[in-house]
Order: C-alpha cells, then structure tokens, then sequence
C-alpha cells in the first residue's frame, strides 16, 4: 500500500519523521568498531575514543579530566565502549546527536533507606571555580589510593589527610616544609634540609641520623624512597598529591611504618597534549641574604599510541642568615638545591604501561643553620664551617595492568642515596669555663688518645671537626594484584624484595691531622609477603582484615676499627634472622547520614642492627609498636558546609631504638627500653561559600618510656628524670588556616594565610640531649593573580619575624649542647611568575 505523504495524518507524519531522524542515531550505536584504549586519565584516553569511534565528545566538568577510567579493547558498539571506558568512576554520557556525546558528572543518589534531615539554610551562588583548579569540586570522591585498592575515603577506617599538590606549590615549593606547615600531626628535627627526621603521632626516637631505620616510611608513587637514611626532601613540583596515612601501617608496607607513611603521588605522563610550565621567584630575607628559585615542567606526547615523557627541573638558593663573628663571615648557612626528575610512559598495548622513570637532586649547606642562644640574635660563634651535602639518585621502573576488574603492578627501583656532614668539635672561648684546657679534652674525646703514635701540643685555637660519611643503596622490588574497591570488596595480595646496605665513616680532624674513628655497615635482605581485604559485611558496616609476614637477614661489620681487633674478630661482625607477623584488623561503621566510626588495630616493626660504641659495635633489637585506635568523622571534605573528625591512639613500643650520646662523646645506638604514647588529634573545615574555608587543627600527645633496658641504666643514673618523654615530638601543636578564591574580571584571585603553634618537647634521650625545645609560632600569608597561562604570587612567611626554637641541637660532639637553639628562617618575602604554554 502507497502512503502520501501529503494526505497523511499529521501525528502520523510526525512520528515517521522522527524515526528517521533516530535511524542514524541507532545504526551508529549499533555498528560495531574496533577499539583499543588503555587505561588512565580521562583526558589521555578521550581523543583516543572519539577518534576511535568517529564521534565527538565533550566534558561538562573539567575536573572530570583527571577522572581515572577503564581500558577499552575489542570490537562493540560505541555506546558499549563509552560505558566500559567510564565504568566504576563518577562520570557518566549522554547523546547529544547521532555524532556527539557529553561526558557529565553522575548525580549523587538519594539515599531511601533514612530519614531526610531537616531543611537548612538555602545553599549560596557557587562562583566560578578559578582556573588553576586549587579548590576541589563539590562531588569530588576522595580516594585514598595509598590503601593499594583505590578505598573510597568514605571507606577508610583511620587517619588520612591527603594535600593537593597545587596547594602545596602555592606559595613556593617547599618541599618537606610544604607539608609539616599544613598538618599538625607530622613533625621533623631541623638540623638542615636532606638531613632530617620525620615523625608521625608521637613516635619518634632520636635526633640525627645514625643505623635505625626511619619510624617513618616515604613513598613517590608507589616507590619506597629511603631505607635508614634521612628525608632526603624532595622537592614537590608538579605533584598530584600527598597522602598523609597515620599510625603504623605494617600489613600493607611493612618495617619503617611505625608511625605512619607519607605517600608523594606525580603528575602522570599524559599523552593528550603538549604543556610546558614555568616558575621563577625572588625572595628576600630580613637580617639574611636574599635568595631565588626557578623550576621548569614539560609534559610531550611522544607518537600516537599513548606514549609520553614528562620533565621536570628546578634550581633553588635560601640566603643565609646566621653570622659568625669568630670567623668574620654573615649569613653563612646558604642553601643549594638542584635536581629534576623524568617520567617516560610507554604504551605496551594489550592494557600493559610500563612507565621508565628516574630523579636526582643535590642538597649543597654551606654550613649549620642553629645559634647561640646566649649570643646575640642570629649569631653564632664556630670555629669551623660545618657544611653538609646530601645527595639522592633513582632510578625505576614500573609495570602495570588493567584487566577491568583486576589491576597489577610491579615496581622496581635502584636508590643511591649518600650524605657528608661536619660537625664542629671544638670548643670556642665563649665556652671555657676558668682555667679548662679546651686542647685535652673536647665533650669526651680525648685528643691524646687519638693521636696516640704523633706526639702533639694540645691548643684552644686549633679547630676540631668530626666528618660523617653515610652511603645507603637500595634495590627494591613490590608486585601486587589487586581488586579496586567496588560493589563492597576490595583487597589486594603482594609480595616485595628489599636489599638495602648502609655503610657509615666517620674521621676525626685536629687541626692537619686527621684520625679513622670506627665506624659501621649494616646489611638487610627482606623478603616479604602480605593480603589485606576490605569487605562490606552489612549496609552500613565495613570490615577490613589483613596480614603480613615478613622475614629478614640482617648482617654488618664495624668499619675503621684497629687492627688488633680487627684480626680477633672481636665484637665487629654479627648477622642474625629475623621473622615477623604482622596483623590488622578495623571496622567502620555509618550509623548516621555523614557520620562514621571507626576502629583500628595495627601494627609497625623494625629491624635492629648495629651501632658504634667505641671501639666495638653494639647489637640492637628489632623494636614493635601495637595500635588501638578509635575515631569518628563527620561530613564529606568539600561536599559539606562543615566536615570534622577525631581521634584517639594507644601505642605499646617495646624494645624502643633511640640514638643517645654516649660516655666517650660520641652517638650510639640502642634498645633503651619500652615505652607508651597517647595520642588525640582533631581536625574541622568550614566552607561557608564556594570561595571562602576555613581550617582548623590539633593534636595531643602523651608519650613516657616507663622500662629501661638494663644495659643503658649506667647512662642516664645521674640524670633520670630528663628521660620520661619521648624526644622531639611536641606535647600539643595547633594549626588553623583561611584560603579564599574568586575572580576578579577575567583573572583569578587566591589568598591563603595560615598559624601553626608547635609546643614543648625535648631534644632527645640521655642527660646531653635532654634539652628543652618548640614552643613557638609559625605565620604565613600567600596570594596570587592570574589565570591557567599565566600568574603573579606574593607570599610572606614568619609575619612576626619571631625567632624560636624549632630544634636545640647544634652539634652532638660538644659537652652539653645548653647553649644552642634553631631559630625559624626571619620574615621572608617571595615574588614569582609563572607561565604555561
């Protein structure tokens, strides 16, 4: 039968009509293609998709980009591979045409199973977001992905506080300050950059570097950055972010996580475009020299498969500010920082990546940045410059593949890690008491002794120094399987390889001669493996469950010992075997909309070693820290007009590690006993508009070492009442902090101020280093004007110019260490563009 379409009935015609406008429409969503897509960022893998597909593809919401998405591969519909490739993130399409599609963020869905809470105040206009991205997008999940199964934070039971890596270059990159100005749980010695030691939650042992290994573990990806060496502070340009994870996490990353991790995550490769960045700042220092920085980023895709390299470089100088009258010189304690790391991503096809990647970065001190504190301000009277150098090489190689539901990875690195540093041994004149021979003796060391077979005539006005050499390697190697968290479960099994060597010379210097003092190498082989699953077990009610087992070779000799010894093999070798389990256990529960509890137990180990005491080598054991902890949340960072959260821990460490000086003078290192901490942290944020936050946080810690070892008692009988804290972590610290952004015309504008109060702690374990210090007030206020190309920013630190005590150790091979203090860097002013193209 002939239809006319002239005569034909209107509704008739029209739905005719529109089935032909949808035939094209559903042939297209029909025909099968061929797609190959690898996993990754949305932006990476969209060009690929719309080309793949003959469509074009936009993005409602440019947060959406860094959304991370499902490989694509085989022959199916387009609509089919748009659906795989979002599949299990927040992002959703929708059809705009036959030829075009729209990526959108997923509405959150309503939850029927409560009650809906009672009206509140009408939500305000959201402003434009600035174009830098600083401020995190209302229905933004947090992902704490250093819990190795991408975990929802809304799943995690415990303490994590994870710093967009913009926030932390705002201002001037800082490195490791970056971080401890924005949290009040992580604290550090300061005896100078890439010399440092981090602490988390109380647990901390000692002041300078010597064979423990840290109680804290460091990771850049998913690569552990150093062994028993200090922070080595990298510098944090183009960084994602950093999660901050606390209280012992040894099921998932074993020895060294006594107190928790910091987890560094770069900037991936990304193949989508060509991006080049650049920074450059001039910063002038009150009673100090100024200083610079300059940093420069470049993102290129290499072909059209997906590869790419990302670069970074940087060259930093802090102008010193410590005068030393002895020696006529100003400003002495400058500061050199070079370095740069590489990121090459190759696309291996078939959901494979292996990404090629190395970083290297030099610390140049040309000498020691404390005081005398009863000289006056910023002056110091040294008969020597105490230099120092740190530097750090890495090499890695990552490889890694997504199966959709399954994810592996195995990362692999080389690390050369070496640092020089000298200390003064001499004893000015300002410290001689009446008729003291600063020529004989200096702290405990005996000169004569020392120089036994020359004879010599000891003098006040020769300079003494002590020279320390440190030389770890490391080769490490992780490999896991993992299900990301969906649908309830998550977990993930893995097993690593740790060989680390740390080798320590040291060499004493009277004037031009120069005498070997023993010193130490300790080896470890550690092989390991581990699980751990998150599962809901009801609505409302998480459960995560997991076990570590690790076992270790540990072995090391004395180094510089005298021949006599040497040749008896007296006390300068050891080797041993150790073995530990490491369990986990934790609940989360969701009684109430936006308020979670939670309750943790956890455990965190270390190896022992061996340690210098005098002429022989002392073994220490491993030491063990057993957690219970409890918290509640209440919010969603970002979604909420307030968000809070609290906590309370309870730690057990026994057979506690500590470096003490001991009765010649020098460091050593030993298992001072067992020990307690409790610590209660909180956090609030309010947003009260899109533009304006406010920050506030706090923590409390109580902390005694309640047995002491038999073998350290002769230590500490003359003076036991400087023993009962455990060193260098304040007893309380608060930090609050405001940011505001909005935009000016077409420019973007951000202003940040922030306060950070640390309080009393001591300077470490025994009577030599049982030294008050904190007890001060760190300011700042950072702003910048610009847009994505291009930017202005002024910042201003110490705004009071206030000088405290951030560390009360100035060199260890003096007697008493009373007379010296670390005063914070004075009132400094920064101005910086930055451009990118």
């Amino acid at each position: 039968m002939d239809i006319d379409p002239l005569t034909m009935h209107p509704r008739l015609s029209f739905a005719v009509a529109a089935i032909a406008l949808c035939l094209p429409t559903q042939a297209l969503a029909a025909e099968e293609r061929a797609f190959n897509v690898p996993k990754g960022s949305l932006s990476a893998a969209l060009p690929l998709i719309s080309r793949q597909a003959g469509v074009s593809i936009s993005v409602a919401d440019a947060k959406l980009w860094r959304a991370r998405v499902k490989p694509v591969r085989g022959r199916m519909s387009v609509e089919r591979a748009i659906q795989r490739l979002l599949d299990g993130s927040d992002a959703r399409a929708v059809r705009v045409s036959a030829t075009s599609w729209r990526i959108e963020r997923r509405p959150v869905p309503a939850r029927v199973t409560r009650a809906a809470p009672p009206p509140g105040p009408a939500p305000q206009p959201r402003a434009r977001e600035p174009s830098n991205h600083m401020i995190a997008a209302a229905a933004d999940e947090i992902i704490v992905t250093a819990s190795k199964t991408d975990l929802p934070h809304s799943h995690f039971a415990g303490v994590v506080t994870q710093l967009d890596g913009g926030d932390l270059a705002f201002g001037g990159e800082r490195g490791m300050d970056s971080i401890l100005s924005r949290t009040a749980t992580v604290s550090s010695t300061h005896l100078g950059s890439g010399r440092n030691k981090l602490f988390i939650r109380g647990i901390a042992d000692s002041s300078f570097t010597g064979p423990t290994q840290s109680t804290v573990g460091q990771y850049f990806g998913d690569i552990r950055l150093s062994y028993n060496a200090p922070d080595p502070d990298l510098r944090l340009y183009d960084i994602d972010n950093v999660e901050i994870l606390e209280g012992p996490q040894g099921t998932l990353y074993g020895a060294g996580s006594l107190g928790g991790i910091i987890h560094v995550v770069p900037k991936a490769p990304d193949p989508r475009a060509m991006t080049v960045q650049a920074i450059a700042g001039l910063s002038i220092t009150q009673h100090g020299d100024p200083g610079g920085d300059i940093a420069a980023i470049a993102n290129l895709p290499v072909g059209e498969d997906g590869h790419a390299l990302r670069l970074v470089g940087y060259m930093l100088t802090d102008g010193g500010y410590i005068d030393n009258p002895l020696r006529g010189q100003n400003d002495v304690n400058r500061v050199h920082v070079r370095g740069g790391r590489g990121t090459f991503r190759l696309e291996a096809g078939d959901g494979w990546t292996i990404d090629f990647g190395g970083i290297y970065q030099a610390i140049t001190s040309d000498d020691a940045q404390y005081a005398d504190k009863d000289a006056p301000p910023l002056t110091r009277a040294s008969m020597v410059e105490q230099n120092a150098t740190a530097r750090y090489g890495m090499g890695t190689i990552v490889v890694m593949k997504d199966w959709g539901d399954l994810y592996f990875q195995s990362s692999n690195a080389f690390i050369d890690h070496r640092l020089f540093e000298r200390f003064d041994a001499s004893l000015p004149e300002s410290r001689r008491g009446d008729g003291q021979d600063a020529g004989v003796a200096v702290g405990a060391v005996d000169v004569e002794r020392l120089f036994a077979p020359i004879e010599i005539t000891p003098m006040a006005d020769v300079p003494r120094v002590l020279d320390q050499h440190n030389d770890t390697r490391m080769f490490v190697s992780e490999n896991r399987l993992s299900r990301p968290y969906h649908d309830g479960l998550g977990w993930v099994v893995g097993a690593s390889f740790i060989r680390n060597r740390a080798r320590q010379d040291r060499d004493y210097g009277y004037g031009p001669l120069r005498a070997v003092l023993p010193g130490v190498t300790n080896r470890i082989t550690e092989v390991t493996g581990y699980a751990e699953a998150t599962v809901e077990i009801m609505p409302d009610l998480i459960a995560s469950g997991g076990l570590r087992l690790s076992h270790a070779r540990l072995g090391g000799e004395a180094e510089g010992v005298s021949f006599a010894l040497a040749e008896a093999n007296r006390a300068t070798t050891a080797s041993r075997d150790e073995t530990d389990l490491l369990p986990s256990v934790s609940l989360l529960a969701t009684p109430l909309d936006n308020v979670r509890l939670y309750a943790r137990y956890q455990e965190g180990f270390r190896p022992g070693g061996l340690a210098v005491d005098g002429n022989f080598v002392r073994r220490f054991l491993n030491d063990k820290v057993r957690t219970w902890e409890a918290g509640m949340r209440f919010g969603d960072r970002g979604r909420s007009l307030l968000d809070a959260s609290v906590s309370i821990s309870h730690s057990r460490w026994h057979n506690i590690q500590a470096d003490f000086i001991d009765s010649s003078g020098f460091p050593t290192t030993a298992n001072i006993g067992n020990g307690r901490i409790t610590s209660l942290s909180g956090a609030v944020a309010m947003r009260p508009t899109a533009a304006l936050t406010f920050e506030l946080g706090a923590v409390y810690n109580h902390s005694r070492v309640d047995d002491l070892s038999p073998q350290i008692l002769p230590v500490f009988a003359a003076t036991p009442a400087r023993l009962g804290r455990i060193p260098n972590v304040a007893s309380h610290a608060v930090r609050g902090s405001v940011n505001y952004a909005t935009v000016i015309g077409d420019e973007d504008f951000r202003v940040n101020g922030w306060a950070n109060y640390v309080g009393p702690s001591r300077l470490g374990i025994g009577p030599v280093l049982g030294e008050s210090q904190g007890d001060y007030v760190d300011t700042g206020l950072a702003m910048r004007v610009g847009n994505e190309r291009r930017g202005l920013s002024l910042t201003l630190t110490n705004l009071f110019d206030s000088r405290g005590n951030r560390f009360s150790l100035g060199t260890p091979f003096l007697e008493g260490n009373e007379g010296f203090l670390t005063p914070l860097r004075p009132r400094t002013l920064r101005i910086a563009v930055d451009v990118a193209y």
